[in-house]
């Protein structure tokens, strides 16, 4: 076997393969000479047939199927000769010759990471405290989940719950699938596009009213509405005031606190806002360290790497629209708005494994074993919860994975120029990392 490699670009490369003919027909003869004991030719007893009738009757397919077997073993073959990892699939493209086998196989291959620069990169360690006024704040919070609605008939204001029946059209276009029912608004709280719920104000119960709009430049739930003006069509149907619980016995109660004590409710609420902080500092940690290390180790990142990314950032949007009725060719989303995270998922993937491999980064069993406890804690069933993760290969390989990384990070930082950042106020932190943590899906 003869092999060559050409460089097409930095991380392009084609390969080609000679096999000469003897080492073919090597190869032929061996099969067809195991096929005496196999075939049946009429006119001849089982084992007896001669060599050359089987050549005749079966020559040309053995041949074929020889050379579909020796381009597949020679490719992975030449690979190792020539210390090549492919990163996707090779283009496969035969070689006309008279005798033996010729072929290219076009790849890309993995970039090359130098992790020398490492220790000259800086990055933020997050800051944030828990203040009495954020514990009163939580409380509010909670009295707020617990919240009640009560009819009213006077105009909407901020605060209220408005149920609404709309529609909405974009470019002569019905992005609504007809009329919605008894939407639920509640004003002040952000939850629709800018505008739209200060449009909801100071009407009643049996109004309509129109309206435009313009969508954010970027609109998750629907990117072909990106930055687009709309027209909305709506009609109240009810206006309902807030109503707040007292923080009492019966109110602890449904939080859990069987016993009815307001101060055991109170414990329990301030170790549930630490556990929290100390997850959005971490969250937030990471992020720090992840960023900085993405923005000052360039890497070359394989295009195969960035496609295969990009599939799966759109294949939940893909499958959304499919739900509203549109078909796959008619969708048209702007690639553009997924590539950056496209490749910034691939280039840290390609940069941690790097690490991971040349530090000899492995799983702490250790805290494997705490990290599904904390994960079956949120569970009604702890017990059953921790089994769950253990009996099921491929749920627990997404635990040490979620491990790995953070020892990962916890190596990082403990190499990187750190210093801490601005205190942030615990609301703001907890609020940010749900956010981002949205808007990743």
């Amino acid at each position: 076997m003869q092999v060559s490699v050409e460089q097409t670009s930095e991380l392009n490369r084609k390969m080609t393969v000679q096999i000469s003919e003897e080492a073919l027909q090597e190869k032929v003869d061996a099969r067809l000479k195991s096929l005496k004991n196999e075939v049946k030719i009429d006119g001849f007893r089982p084992g007896k047939i001669p060599l050359s009738v089987i050549t005749k009757r079966y020559g040309e397919k053995v041949r074929g199927e020889i050379a579909g077997e020796l381009v597949q073993s020679s490719y992975y073959e030449a690979l190792q000769e020539q210390e090549l990892r492919p990163v996707n699939m090779p283009h496969i493209h035969p070689i006309e010759q008279e005798s033996g086998i010729g072929y290219t196989a076009e790849f890309e291959i993995y970039p090359e990471i130098s992790l020398e620069g490492i220790k000259a990169i800086e990055a933020k360690r997050p800051m944030s405290t828990i203040e009495p006024t954020d514990f009163d704040e939580m409380v509010e919070k909670l009295r707020h989940h617990k919240i009640s609605w009560d009819l009213i008939e006077r105009r909407s204001e901020n605060n209220d719950r408005v149920t609404i029946h709309f529609s909405g059209t974009s470019e002569g276009e019905d992005f609504t699938s007809g009329k919605v029912e008894n939407f639920e608004v509640e004003l002040g709280k952000n939850q629709m596009i800018p505008g739209f719920e200060e449009q909801l104000l100071n009407l009643e119960a049996g109004e309509n009213k129109s309206f435009e709009l313009t969508f954010p430049e970027t609109y998750a739930a629907n990117p072909k509405l990106n930055a687009k003006l709309a027209n909305f069509e709506i009609e109240v149907v009810k206006v309902e005031a807030p109503k707040l619980p007292d923080v009492n016995e019966a109110f602890v109660t449904e939080y859990g606190i069987e016993s009815g004590d307001i101060e055991a409710f109170y414990k329990d609420v301030r170790a549930n806002m630490d556990n929290e902080l100390q997850r959005a500092l971490s969250g937030e940690l990471k992020e720090s360290v992840l960023d900085a290390l993405y923005d000052n180790l360039k890497i070359t990142l394989p295009k195969a790497l960035i496609d295969q990314e990009l599939s799966a950032l759109m294949k939940p949007y893909i499958e959304a629209m499919e739900k509203q009725g549109q078909k796959p060719e008619e969708m048209d989303l702007p690639r553009d708005i997924f590539e950056e995270r496209a490749k910034k998922r691939v280039g840290l993937g390609l940069i941690l494994a790097e690490i991971i491999q040349e530090n000899n980064i492995s799983v702490d069993k250790e805290k494997l074993r705490s990290t599904i406890q904390d994960l079956s804690q949120s569970y009604d069933t702890p017990d059953e919860a921790l089994a769950w993760y253990y009996e099921d290969e491929k749920r627990l390989d997404e635990v040490k994975q979620m491990v790995l990384e953070e020892q990962t990070v916890e190596w990082l930082t403990g190499q990187m120029q750190m210093s801490d950042d601005e205190p942030q106020k615990f609301h703001e932190l907890v609020s940010k990392r749900i956010q981002k943590q949205q808007q990743r899906g």
